[in-house]
């Protein structure tokens, strides 16, 4: 009789755990979909903030009245063209 009643208590212990395993994973199912959007969504308007903070300060650093100004090579040398010798 103890025997049956150690039993029941184990049956119903395994069941609770795979019962609470398939509700997890029912739920993690029906929302996981949800939060991924919500990720996105907060990653795309960080990138979209540092993206004009960028902008911004390259706007601030070279302003557009100023035109852009080449730097002058170094003439080194004449360019020769060595021919091959069979």
């Amino acid at each position: 009789m103890l025997l049956l009643l150690a039993l029941d208590g184990f049956f119903k212990t395994i069941l609770i755990i795979v019962l609470v395993y398939v509700a997890l994973r029912f739920l993690i199912r029906l929302l996981l979909p949800y939060f991924m959007r919500y990720v996105a969504k907060k990653a795309g308007q960080k990138m979209e903030t540092a993206f004009k903070g960028f902008q911004a300060s390259q706007q601030q650093s070279r302003p557009e009245s100023q035109p852009v100004q080449e730097k002058p090579r170094n003439v080194v040398g004449e360019y020769i063209d060595f021919e091959e010798i069979d």
